[in-house]
């Protein structure tokens, strides 16, 4: 394969790289009116805090790192986030911070979540059962 399509393979996991952890930062403001999205956000969520304490690398990463090879480039060694925002955005932050950042963002898009879900719960409550009763309302004959 000719190098231009490794260097746009290469291109587009960075891109779908950036994609993924802007809907993990701010995916939670999504959520309060679709469950399907917030179920989505969730396990989101949850797979960028084990990737970003435990020890594996990002798929996206290895994937981007593959590409760069294939180029004929040399894949930088660390994680995404130290090699790319590290440069551009946080000049010689130790991975803790970036794993706490990671906590944090995290903790707020749960705290997002909690507050739909609290949403919808007090909707199902104020709904009228379809017998004409209000459910929060004992049966009376």
């Amino acid at each position: 394969m000719p190098t231009a399509i490794f260097e746009a393979l290469a291109a587009a996991a960075f891109l779908l790289h950036l994609a993924f952890i802007a809907w993990v930062a701010l995916g939670g403001v999504f959520v309060q009116r679709h469950r399907a999205v917030a179920r989505l956000h969730l396990a989101s969520l949850a797979y960028a805090l084990v990737i970003q304490i435990g020890p594996w690398p990002c798929p996206l990463t290895l994937a981007e790192q593959y590409f760069m090879r294939r180029a004929g480039r040399t894949p930088y060694e660390t994680g995404f986030l130290l090699h790319y925002l590290d440069r551009i955005v946080y000049p010689d932050v130790p991975q803790s911070w970036l794993i706490a950042l990671t906590v944090t963002v995290c903790a707020g898009n749960l705290g997002l979540h909690a507050r739909a879900w609290k949403r919808r719960a007090a909707l199902r409550l104020r709904r009228p059962s379809a017998d004409g009763l209000d459910s929060h309302r004992p049966h009376q004959p």
